[in-house]
């Protein structure tokens, strides 16, 4: 016989004090639950109920049976709740964090779309330069740019973005073009200041070669769009990802520094909690970014 049935028979006698409920709990005979229950104690070689004409009660060793067969039991209905979740519509919040330039000029516009896809979802997203805790905070995705820790989170790659360093046409006539790497030593750097190492640039040489520039620059700020605000009003060059230095290129607010060094591309991700099953609310949100940036190359935004 199953071993569940047999579980479950048993520990519904217990709850319903007798064989006669038990089966109308079960729906099925009570001869069929004596059966269930007799398989038990034979496979087990144990007595696990103590039977009278009156009542029912378990044993000692049934008892202790019984607190283990309902965490079994628990255990099962949630794992038969957890599929049928998975193949059920999307529905309920989906708590998302994601850095704020990234956000407001690039997710944001596009949320409309997803709830219009799956008006059963509703979207909290939280926007933090601050790296998040997925796990221990609650998010069920989060957005994250450049290379990811190790972790045991699950990570699916969106698009890449282009890093290049820009100033304004106003600052370089002032303070010159850098024409070296080694020139940048000399120049007015702006930092992002929730970086590991904020006052360090990783710059690519011509040859390939990673090389570090060290200063601590004139300003210091956790938010790209201030970075390109305080470039764009001449206070020096800032190193930024394409969707935040794009307009201000092509309207000639800022240009790029240093066009003849290597591109420096950074992928853009989407990581999501560690598991086996993905819930339907994060699978379409997760799919849906990927469409939505399929196309999205790193020179293209």
């Amino acid at each position: 016989m199953d071993r569940l049935t047999e579980m479950e028979a048993f520990a519904t006698v217990v709850d319903q004090g007798g064989f006669t409920d038990a089966a109308k709990k079960m729906g099925i005979s009570k001869s069929a639950v004596s059966k269930h229950v007799s398989s038990l104690e034979t496979r087990l070689g144990a007595r696990l109920l103590n039977r009278t004409t009156r009542r029912v009660s378990p044993t000692e060793i049934g008892l202790a049976y019984y607190d283990r067969a309902c965490r079994v039991l628990n255990d099962a209905g949630e794992a038969d709740a957890l599929v049928t979740s998975m193949q059920s519509a999307p529905s309920g919040q989906l708590r998302v964090s994601v850095a704020t330039d990234f956000g407001v000029g690039l997710l944001s516009p596009i949320l409309g779309k997803f709830l219009n896809n799956f008006p059963d979802v509703t979207v909290n997203m939280e926007l933090t330069n601050r790296y998040v805790e997925l796990i221990s905070e609650g998010f069920d995705a989060a957005i994250r740019i450049g290379e990811l820790e190790d972790s045991s989170l699950r990570a699916r790659k969106l698009t890449e973005t282009t890093i290049r360093m820009v100033a304004s046409p106003d600052y370089l006539r002032r303070f010159g073009v850098p024409l070296r790497i080694d020139d940048l030593n000399a120049h007015k750097l702006l930092h992002y200041s929730n970086q590991s190492q904020s006052a360090v640039w990783k710059v690519t040489s011509p040859s390939g070669e990673m090389r570090q520039i060290r200063t601590a620059g004139w300003l210091s700020v956790n938010d790209g769009q201030s970075l390109l605000h305080a470039s764009v009003s001449g206070l020096g060059i800032a190193q930024l990802p394409s969707f935040i230095y794009q307009e201000a290129i092509e309207s000639g607010l800022v240009v790029d520094v240093m066009p003849d060094l290597p591109k420096e591309t950074r992928g853009v991700y989407v990581v999501y909690p560690p598991g086996k099953f993905t819930q339907p609310k994060v699978r379409s949100f997760i799919d849906f970014l990927a469409g939505e940036f399929a196309h999205r190359g790193p020179d293209r935004w």
